[in-house]
């Protein structure tokens, strides 16, 4: 451990020996915890405390060799030993439990809010001191243009990536229902402001153009003479780079844990160690590829992918909506395990139906007679062609209009791509701009009042578990959602999709060499829709008795 650096061997042992005595009292668990945390923060820190000397009183040269970076000569690579060993720290920090991750990630973002409060309470009484200098270009606020501006949103998109961690760690929430929508809300609403609020505070102060680029809060503050604030931020970068790496980190296992469960990945992935509740082999397995990423490439590098991964999953999220809402399958895959209840519910099913079968036979419809009370056309039974011939009309319809939905989200999708292609594509002449963004305009447009006249499928009410948190604002919401992120996907150059091209194609072959053989629905029974919550719900009676 780093706070045990400075100390001889036997000092080190006397020091765990307690630590062991105390590992058999059940009432010092809680002590053991805050020992391990506090021995991996002082680890952690030593490292933190180089980058904060090199940070504070000298340049990134000023580390220790074992630490800075290097350039493997011949290859023309840079390596950076300092990220990759934060990295593992944090990995390590993770495999210790969710609750002592969540009151570290809740120390460090207490942290970070302070010093962000401090730029924006301290930046906005310079800026209305000097009169937000920064402000007067002569250019406009515009300098690179629109897409200059949207080009930067998509590169720095990557900072979304830590509140699916949210959604990640559903199972282990008390009450997700509730509580996830409204832990996204608040924080994208509480992010989002603090950020906002510091950008409009240091862009006053300086000029962009005149912005260091590796400091620019700090140099904000220090060209208004106030160079003691360099302390401030730099402690907050620090604990801002902890906590960002926690949220990233954090989530990746959890999704493993998923797919491995699914067949997707091997069993080794779905392992939850029973002290931490933890999926320690994914998380360390997670720690050991991104400190190998992050060894071997620059930030720029890793953000641009990290921001196509975050786009794209955003992306396919907005379509499943509307395909869940307008084209829900028929069927659902339910694991081999729940035969039993599978064979109840459709006992139960054909009883039912049979039963109601009987009792439409004895059922009549009155028919129309004339003034001496003679029927004109005599009882007619429900089974009557007329009967069957309307129900098949309507069955008719409804495939209709399972089919209209269907092509017109392919449409919108096509649209989509061409107005954002027409859009990004700077050598395209005036006139075949304007056409393909017309059209694709048109394919938009015809799409959402389409889908808006349409009604939902009712289908979607009993796919899978009901409750929970649905998407408001349908079709509206995911179409503009899936307009945002294929431009902003399309703007972030193409070295960035070659190298997501390269981690494509190794997922494309994991899941083609093993995925595909051992998926969990391979095995699967495939049911209707509106019969799975009663098959789960058959299976929970049937283990509770």
């Amino acid at each position: 451990m780093g706070i045990l650096y400075k100390f001889p061997i036997k000092s080190t042992k006397s020091t765990i020996s307690p630590i062991r005595f105390c590992l058999h009292k059940r009432k010092n668990k809680s002590l053991i915890q805050f020992i391990l945390i506090f021995l991996f923060l002082c680890d952690s820190n030593f490292v933190i405390l180089l980058c904060l000397q090199a940070m504070l009183f000298g340049s990134p040269d000023s580390l220790p060799s074992f630490l800075a970076r290097h350039t493997i000569p011949g290859l023309n690579i840079t390596v950076d030993p300092c990220a990759a060993i934060l990295v593992f720290l944090v990995t390590g920090l993770l495999c210790v439990g969710i609750k002592e991750s969540t009151v570290v990630q809740g120390f460090v973002t207490s942290v970070n809010v302070c010093v962000m409060a401090f730029v924006i309470i301290a930046g906005g009484y310079l800026g209305y001191k000097a009169g937000w200098p920064g402000y007067e270009l002569p250019v406009g606020y515009f300098p690179y243009g629109v897409d200059g501006m949207l080009a930067g949103a998509s590169t720095v998109f990557f900072a979304y990536i830590g509140f699916d961690s949210v959604a990640s760690t559903a199972e282990e929430v008390k009450n997700p229902q509730r509580d996830l929508p409204m832990g996204i809300g608040f924080a994208l609403s509480i992010c989002c402001s603090l950020y906002m609020l510091v950008s409009a505070v240091i862009v006053g102060l300086v000029p962009y153009y005149a912005m260091d680029p590796d400091t620019p809060i700090s140099s904000a503050f220090a060209s208004h003479g106030i160079n003691w604030a360099a302390y401030i931020i730099t402690i907050g970068a620090c604990t801002s780079l902890c906590s960002t790496l926690m949220g990233s980190i954090m989530p990746q296992p959890r999704i493993l844990m998923a797919m491995a469960r699914d067949g997707l990945l091997p069993s080794f992935f779905s392992d939850v160690n029973k002290r931490t509740q933890v999926p320690i082999k994914g998380t360390i397995a997670t720690g050991l590829l991104s400190g190998t990423l992050a060894f071997f490439m620059n930030v720029e590098q890793l953000s641009g992918m990290v921001s196509v991964g975050t786009l794209l999953a955003f992306t396919m999220v907005a379509i499943s909506v509307l395909i869940l809402r307008y084209v829900p399958p028929d069927e659902v895959p339910v694991p081999s395990s729940y035969q039993e209840a599978i064979d109840s519910v459709r006992l139960r099913r054909s009883s039912c139906s049979s039963s109601s079968d009987m009792d439409v036979e004895k059922t009549k419809i009155p028919a129309v007679t004339s003034g001496d009370s003679t029927p004109l056309l005599g009882e007619i039974s429900v089974g009557h062609p007329l009967a069957e011939k309307a129900a098949a009309k309507l069955s008719y319809l409804v495939s209709q209009r399972r089919k209209v939905a269907g092509c017109t989200i392919l449409f919108i999708c096509i649209g989509v791509c061409i107005v954002t292609s027409a859009a990004s594509i700077v050598n395209l002449s005036n006139p075949a701009r304007y056409a393909l963004s017309g059209i694709g305009g048109l394919l938009l447009i015809s799409g959402l009042i389409i889908l808006t006249c349409i009604d939902q499928d009712d289908a979607r009410h009993s796919f899978g578990h009901t409750g929970g948190f649905t998407c408001p604002f349908v079709p509206l919401l995911p179409i503009a959602c899936i307009l945002i992120n294929v431009y902003l996907l399309i703007n972030l150059g193409g070295e960035t999709w070659a190298r997501v091209s390269i981690w494509l194609v190794i997922g494309t072959c994991i899941y083609a060499l093993y995925g595909r053989t051992h998926s969990s629905l391979k095995t699967a029974v495939y049911v209707p829709s509106t019969h799975v919550d009663e098959i789960y719900e058959t299976s929970a009676i049937s283990l509770a008795c």
